[in-house]
């Protein structure tokens, strides 16, 4: 006891000490020379940050400015590295392991309240009972209607743990019945395999819109399934697929190309290179094979095409490919934030990189569309501009050039009026969808029973359905004319309705029906026409 208090006062004349120099190191009355007088760039941050958390004239949230400040590092480096924040990190996600646990329903806040528009075939809601038009009022005693109602925090209580329960009270409008339903939450598929069907005779066709985790599931699902119904030809279609999980693009690659076959090339910063090649016996790889894609393919879905045209293995067809080669890796920041960083490029078999120049911004990057459009590669396959040094040359002769994106072996032009491309827009925006979904609210009833067949022989979308829907839109206010187009806009019309009925595949088949690019692959294998 007698050491202690002996030594006492020297503790806490040391202790003191301390606390004066940790103090003189926090003295925000220094000057600005001296608050970043230090070899420590991620201390200067630090500091900055503490400096206007405590000295600035008004309040501010620093978190937001934390935001900000890794926004515009990444932003320095490459158009790909991105800063994902905590209330998106969830919903990104989800989209990539393609499943999520909810209820399983597509709905829309209609007039306040949450309506359904489809339950997903198999999931909770649809074995519950749910349906079309059906009102979702309250969950577990919450109030999910009305104006002040936060629609934000609608997935907050549709989503949730794994077999957890939700008792919901479900209004059926097309009855008037208020019901008390359970539903247990599950793990509800993010599908990423839009259609599967057969074409033709012995022609498959599947659409996949990205690279989930989910993906190479539900592609060999399809592929089997189409394969047993006999086809020997495929048309793999990747148009507007802004790519995913480089893995699952190696996956779907060796569907189609014999062992050892080369797939992919990555290369880091120093140089060092990993390989893939195909590894086991595909179930597709001797058929046939046609891949479709366009300006919004991306990353994955040009490594699926870069690969299958660098081996000789396929028919590349539509118009030039985004041109994103960049590899990227996530890192959580822990605070439910996270950052994907860019860590390598990847190459194609002939060793093409296929990635754009991004030296002049993200501006100019991301305005790529509009250089392409006023060059005239949209519409003629001689704009696109290449360069002779990044010519290569496949096992089989054929020429391929890197630089970016991948260049078709047939080229398909674009459709660049204003009035299509309007239409092409409302159709799979959502907007179209929501007038259908008022025109079902009338007519629900009339398609009860009906199966998708019937409803492709038999119904027609009337002049009277296509007219109201062009004085909903309000077109000829924008002077958009779309007179032109009837016959589009009623099949557009006719697909969204077959989208709430009988989900993506029936508004794919639809839509697909007189498609340029389908078109091609049927003239190339002797066609005319597709099935119905």
């Amino acid at each position: 006891m007698g050491y202690q208090k002996k030594y006492l006062p020297l503790l806490i004349g040391a202790a003191l000490a301390a606390g004066i120099f940790i103090g003189s190191k926090l003295n925000f009355n220094d000057s600005n020379e001296k608050i970043f007088a230090t070899n420590s760039k991620k201390d200067k941050l630090n500091r900055l940050i503490d400096y206007i958390d405590y000295e600035y004239v008004d309040r501010v949230n620093t978190d937001s400015i934390v935001d900000v400040t890794v926004n515009g590092i990444l932003e320095n480096l490459d158009p790909h590295s991105v800063y994902i924040p905590v209330d998106e990190y969830e919903d990104n996600a989800d989209d990539m392991r393609g499943n999520f646990t909810g209820i399983g329903i597509s709905f829309y806040v209609y007039n306040d309240t949450i309506a359904v528009i489809r339950a997903i075939e198999g999931g909770p809601a649809a074995k519950a009972g749910i349906k079309g038009g059906d009102r979702i009022l309250y969950a577990d005693g919450r109030k999910l209607f009305g104006s002040e109602f936060d629609r934000d925090s609608i997935s907050h209580y549709l989503k949730g743990e794994i077999n957890s329960r939700v008792k919901l009270k479900v209004f059926r409008k097309s009855n008037g019945e208020m019901m008390d339903v359970k539903v247990r939450r599950k793990e509800v598929p993010l599908v990423s395999v839009d259609a599967s069907y057969k074409l033709m005779d012995d022609i498959g066709y599947i659409k996949v819109n990205r690279f989930s985790e989910s993906t190479t599931d539900e592609f060999e699902e399809a592929l089997d399934d189409l394969i047993d119904q006999g086809i020997s030809k495929l048309v793999l279609d990747l148009r507007n697929n802004p790519g995913g999980y480089i893995g699952v693009a190696e996956q779907m690659v060796d569907e189609f190309l014999g062992n050892d076959k080369l797939v992919l090339i990555t290369r880091n910063k120093n140089g060092e290179e990993e390989r893939t090649y195909a590894s086991r016996s595909g179930d597709f790889e001797d058929g046939k094979l046609y891949v479709l894609i366009n300006e919004n393919s991306a990353s994955a879905s040009e490594i699926v095409a870069g690969a299958i045209q660098d081996n000789d293995r396929g028919t590349i067809i539509g118009r030039r490919s985004f041109g994103k080669g960049l590899v990227q890796r996530e890192m959580a920041l822990g605070d439910g934030s996270a950052v994907r960083l860019t860590i390598a490029r990847y190459y194609t078999p002939t060793g093409r990189s296929i990635q754009r120049p991004y030296g002049n911004g993200n501006e100019a990057y991301y305005s790529e569309y509009e250089k392409r459009y006023n060059n005239g590669e949209l519409l003629h396959a001689d704009s696109i501009q290449v360069a002779d040094s990044l010519r290569y040359i496949t096992p089989k002769g054929n020429i391929v050039y890197g630089g970016g994106g991948i260049i078709p072996d047939v080229f398909i032009p674009k459709d660049t009026s204003v009035e299509n491309e309007t239409l092409q827009y409302v159709s799979r925006s959502g907007f179209m969808s929501y007038f259908i979904f008022e025109y079902l609210e009338e007519n629900r009833s009339q398609f009860k029973g009906m199966s998708f067949a019937s409803f492709l022989k038999n119904f027609e979308v009337s002049t009277a359905l296509s007219e109201e829907f062009l004085d909903y839109s309000r077109f000829s206010e924008a002077r958009i004319d779309l007179r032109n187009y009837d016959a589009a806009l009623k099949r557009a019309l006719k697909a969204n309705i077959a989208q709430q009925l009988y989900g993506p595949n029936a508004y794919e088949f639809i839509l697909n029906d007189g498609d340029p690019m389908l078109t091609k692959v049927l003239q190339l294998e002797g066609k005319t026409t597709l099935e119905k």
